[in-house]
């Protein structure tokens, strides 16, 4: 059982939470979801460059694009990954 005063199985749990919580909502086994992915993916910028000659309109959608792949972050890699993604160290072979 996880010592709930331990702060990193604390982070763990929360980490697997809301991944889980992501996996729920962004179930892509309903029609309204792909949908809703599908003009997400179009306004973030998904596939296309963010690059812009005005700074801030490229800031913006560079913020859009952020959006977009920690939603596919969350729906898309296991709670491993995203823990190592969020604390910032590489992930090594064997690990």
């Amino acid at each position: 059982m996880p010592d709930s005063r331990n702060p990193i199985q604390r982070a763990w749990a929360f980490l697997g939470g809301r991944s889980g919580a992501y996996r729920r909502v962004f179930t892509l086994e309903s029609q309204d979801v792909l949908t809703v992915l599908e003009d997400l993916a179009r306004f973030c910028r998904a596939h296309v460059s963010t690059a812009h000659l005005d700074p801030h309109m490229a800031a913006r959608l560079d913020g859009r694009r952020e959006a977009w792949l920690r939603i596919q972050q969350h729906i898309n890699l296991d709670n491993e990954t995203l823990w190592h993604l969020y604390d910032g160290r590489k992930l090594t072979k064997g690990e």
